[in-house]
């Protein structure tokens, strides 16, 4: 036992000291050189693209081995399902018999594609050595992506516009999670998004939630919504409060206009403040039953300076509670003469989807997928979703924060604590 965790410090060792000065398309190679002293082989990075719907192998410097797919649907594969639920999942054995397996690649709780290997392990401290290679991966992964175009390409299924490579070089990850709180958002069409935007940021015990819906489609409004992004960003960052953020917003541009919800949680409390610039009102889900649309006063539209005061409301959370802020474009997203797609229908689709026990990127994908569905694959309008669920005041036990996104909860051997898919 001693030995094989000396075996799998030297596999972490290794590779992590190798990365420092690694082209990305050294990984493959590398990973594989540095897992065989765990006894690993058959090594294969697959990234999920943009929209999450395919997962892409990542190419060494060779030719992939033969038989081996460049690409896997997540829908219909174990390799999808290891993604989707964040399970460690047998794969088809190898043609000699050694069992292989697929792993969730995370950066925190934040899914960015599945690892394969095989091994002729498969007792507890095989499948913790799978998970911290899974996780040094997808480390090393993220510590390459600012800087790599092939990166880029590999995640991209199609062509994508200014307005859009501007905004997704801008956003958060789309998952965070700690003891308080859990935060998802999704973001579409994901190529030719143009003035959506989203935010959120942990400020100690405060969370901050910004939703924004640049007037228009086109690069006019990709270069307003980043703009309106990063003057809330400054202005919270110096100290303003949410009143003072959407002023910021609007000094800065008078000839386009920015819907938005402006929005901080204090997890300590529970207490929710936010104020709407014109915006749709945030929807509270509460017991996976009871909703209910947050009335607050709204400001005029950020940019247009029509006068009307900003009125900061409040709301008293219970832990559990789910917060959604949303754009028109899910909402209002609809087949050429049938109907829109609808706050009811939008609202049932997290119920039921909540109550399958989907974690919560995974529902959101899901969602995204079935609003363009409801367009023919085509929207008219950006459509964003934030979910918001405050789990409680206290960082620790993270168990609750865990199954909301579908990881392991933190435990002595690897593999504990991970949710059991629905």
């Amino acid at each position: 036992m001693e030995e094989r965790g000396r075996d799998g410090h030297r596999m972490l060792t290794e590779l992590l000291a190798a990365s420092h000065l690694m082209p990305v398309e050294l990984l493959p190679a590398k990973t594989a050189e540095c897992a065989a002293a765990a006894g690993f082989d058959e090594i294969l990075i697959y990234l999920a693209d943009l929209q999450h719907n395919v997962l892409r192998l990542l190419p060494g410097e060779g030719p992939p081995p033969p038989g081996v797919p460049d690409t896997l649907p997540v829908g219909g594969t174990v390799a999808g399902r290891a993604f989707q639920y964040l399970d460690l999942l047998p794969a088809v054995p190898a043609a000699e018999g050694t069992p292989a397996w697929w792993v969730p690649l995370l950066d925190g709780t934040e899914r960015i594609g599945v690892l394969h290997l095989a091994s002729a392990r498969e007792d507890t401290e095989a499948r913790a050595d799978m998970e911290a290679l899974a996780g040094l991966v997808s480390l090393v992964v993220v510590s390459k992506r600012d800087t790599s175009d092939t990166l880029a390409g590999l995640v991209r299924t199609g062509p994508m516009s200014v307005a859009a490579e501007m905004q997704w070089t801008l956003m958060a990850p789309r998952t965070y999670a700690d003891g308080r709180v859990a935060v998802s958002a999704a973001m579409e069409p994901a190529y030719d998004i143009s003035g959506d935007a989203f935010e959120y940021a942990v400020d100690g015990p405060l969370v901050h939630l910004t939703v924004l819906d640049a007037m228009g489609h086109d690069t006019a409004a990709g270069l307003c919504a980043t703009l309106a992004l990063g003057a809330c960003r400054n202005a919270r960052r110096q100290g303003a409060g949410l009143v003072a953020t959407g002023e910021a917003v609007e000094q800065y541009d008078r000839q386009r206009y920015v819907t938005g919800i402006l929005a901080v949680l204090d997890t300590r409390t529970g207490v929710l403040e936010w104020v709407n610039r014109g915006h749709h009102p945030p929807i509270v889900i509460r017991e996976n039953r009871w909703v209910t649309p947050l009335p607050c006063a709204p400001a005029h539209p950020m940019g247009t300076d029509l006068g009307l005061p900003s009125t900061v409301c409040r709301e008293q959370l219970q832990p559990g509670d789910r917060l959604v802020l949303h754009t028109d474009g899910i909402t209002e997203a609809r087949r050429r003469g049938g109907p829109e797609f609808g706050l009811e229908r939008f609202v049932d689709f997290l119920l039921r989807h909540h109550a399958d026990g989907l974690p919560v990127p995974e529902t959101l994908r899901r969602l995204v997928n079935a609003v363009l569905d409801h367009h023919e694959g085509h929207l008219q309008d950006d459509a964003t979703v934030l979910l918001c669920e405050w789990l409680g005041p206290h960082l620790e036990p993270v168990a609750r924060a865990a199954a909301a996104v579908g990881v392991s909860a933190p435990g002595p051997r690897g593999g504990e604590g991970r949710p059991t898919p629905a």
